[in-house]
């Protein structure tokens, strides 16, 4: 199950990432003519961003790199960069490519066109953009979805250890350095990995010890190399702990776990947006309820498997506490973080953070529902009938129906069922649990919707009107060569030119009816200068698909990927050729 979530996440790491912050606004703005040339770029966004060593490149009318000054926030406003111009920029267009770190951690960059006096007769082709790196996003996204596990595993067995208070704790000494080791290691390797993921290079760029700095100074290294610290300081204290008192020992593993926890929450989705105190302690809670929970319950399966002498009632029971005081706090925190997440009830159907969280929401019954059975069999281990008296059989028990009653009767000890039927049901939890953690590590790694919102209104893009001169249709056939897995899709782009361009994509079956299709995306190339992929970003409007910010900089023979997805493994992609006029 395990090597399977590793694959999928691999397989899913090479597709683009969304953005988890969004220009605002730019000074000079996006295919302006300003009449003298600016002294300062400024870049305004959604949400506050760090900034790379080459955040700006600007690319003169000759097409030759503009050197400027480095890039940094202007004074008190985190969300806003800028860096200085020479004061000898030559009449022309000039193209900006941009690139910066989300408050959250994901990079997200872009580019934009402004002309000094007039726009030059031959526009400078835009720069190559920064795009994810696929190896490198699938190892970082990989190492991600390791550290959550680790970490549920390390502080979910110490608190079962130290809640439960299990008679041998034997077992329990092998998840514990595992959690430990894996966290470490993961830590490690996204340490070093940060540098390449944030640049959008190759995982080999990783060996330049000269992008370090940078790296642990802003805020996603920070709080890796402080989970770094905390586990070396962990382990150096554990030995000066174990001749302390249980109180201490107990107030010391919150502590920690605490700490821990706020290593994630300072570098996620809650450390930008709304409220974030609050979202921060939400984020919090919420992460050290599942490690209880989860974590738990492979301790709990561990010890039932392991322990020398089966596990108490005590124990059990205890434990089912345990649960059930997380599930609590995961349903509050829950709620409030999909509220601040999602924005809007249609949001969880018309966007990827939706349809993602409602998975995740999916698989969460179905672990409650694993969880009830378990709850079921621990209130049947607390009053066992007395040994060698006759069980009934159990609707959906393996095994052949019992015998006709003779006077050889086959007893089975009720407390030996009880105990092997809750082993099966905290397995299936176990489970259910790692599919959780994986879909939760993708929700971790996709625009909320209320982020998306707000970006789109922060740009105010101008109503775009299919039907308007030099707008343009396309028709294009896909069929991906299974059952029902063909049809076309049907294109309007307006208004065709340079610059800023609504498109909008309708999907009709091989039936000519409207379908539905669970992924569409459109990217344009211009080979002739080496521009892009652009990725036009088609969201889902429940019908349709479309955007009204996709920006082509330049004119040309362009090329439009199209590619649709039918079901989870069926997807194809066509080409067409587009001709992008001024």
């Amino acid at each position: 199950m395990l090597l399977g979530t590793l694959l999928i996440l691999l397989l899913a790491g090479a597709a683009p990432a969304s953005a988890h912050a969004a220009l605002r606004a730019s000074d000079p703005e996006d295919g302006s003519v300003v009449r003298t040339a600016p002294t300062h770029i400024t870049l305004t966004f959604t949400e506050s961003v760090g900034l790379l060593e080459d955040s700006f490149r600007i690319y003169g009318p000759d097409n030759r790199r503009v050197p400027m000054e480095e890039p940094e926030h202007a004074a008190g406003a985190a969300d806003t960069a800028r860096a200085a111009l020479p004061r000898d920029l030559a009449e022309g267009t000039y193209t900006v490519a941009w690139r910066v770190v989300s408050a959250d951690s994901h990079p997200v960059s872009g580019a934009f066109t402004f002309s000094i006096g007039k726009p030059s007769p031959t526009p400078p082709a835009a720069p190559q953009d920064h795009a994810e790196h696929p190896v490198t996003k699938s190892l970082y996204d990989t190492g991600r979805y390791l550290a959550y596990l680790a970490a549920a595993l390390l502080i979910g067995t110490a608190a079962f250890a130290a809640l439960c208070r299990p008679p041998d704790t034997g077992p329990l000494r092998a998840p514990l350095l595992f959690g430990w080791w894996t966290l470490l290691v993961t830590t490690a390797a996204l340490l070093i990995l940060r540098a390449p993921y944030e640049k959008g290079t190759s995982p080999g760029t990783a060996l330049d010890v000269s992008a370090f700095p940078d790296t642990v100074s802003g805020r996603p290294g920070m709080a890796l190399l402080s989970r770094l610290a905390l586990l070396l300081t962990a382990a150096l204290l554990l030995p000066v702990l174990r001749d302390r008192s249980p109180r201490t020992r107990v107030t010391a593993g919150a502590a920690f776990s605490v700490a821990l926890a706020l290593t994630w929450a300072s570098a996620e989705h809650a450390s930008a947006g709304i409220q974030v105190p609050v979202a921060m302690t939400s984020s919090v809670l919420h992460l050290l309820a599942m490690a209880c929970w989860l974590g738990g319950l492979a301790a709990l399966l561990l010890t039932l498997h392991r322990a020398r002498t089966p596990p108490p009632y005590d124990t059990v029971a205890r434990f089912s506490r345990l649960a059930l005081t997380s599930v609590t706090v995961l349903v509050v925190t829950g709620a409030y973080q999909s509220w601040r997440g999602l924005g809007s009830w249609s949001a969880l159907t018309q966007t990827a953070y939706g349809r993602t969280l409602a998975v995740k929401l999916a698989a969460t019954v179905f672990l409650l529902s694993a969880a009830a059975l378990s709850r079921r069999w621990t209130a049947l281990l607390a009053r066992p009938a007395a040994a060698g008296e006759r069980v009934p059989a159990l609707v959906g028990a393996p095994g052949p129906p019992p015998a006709p009653r003779t006077t050889h009767m086959t007893t089975v000890e009720p407390e030996t069922l009880h105990r092997r039927a809750l082993r099966r049901s905290v397995l299936a939890e176990v489970v259910v649990a790692v599919a959780v953690l994986l879909v939760t590590t993708v929700l971790t790694g996709t625009l909320p919707s209320r982020a998306e919102a707000e970006a789109e209104a922060a740009k105010a893009p101008a109503p775009q009107v299919a039907g308007l001169p030099g707008a343009q249709a396309l028709t294009v056939p896909y069929d991906t060569g299974t059952p029902g897995g063909s049809g076309t899709v049907q294109l309007t782009m307006d208004p065709g030119r340079v610059g800023e361009n609504g498109l909008q994509a309708v999907v009709f079956g091989p039936q000519g009816a409207l379908t539905f299709v669970p992924e569409l995306r459109v990217t344009f190339t211009l080979p002739s200068k080496d521009v892009g992929p652009i990725d036009a970003g088609l969201t889902d409007r429940g019908g349709y698909w479309a955007t009204n910010d996709l920006t082509l900089p330049l004119e040309g023979a362009w090329t439009m990927k199209l590619t649709v997805r039918v079901s989870d493994i069926d997807q194809v992609t066509v080409e067409r050729g587009v001709r992008i006029t001024r």
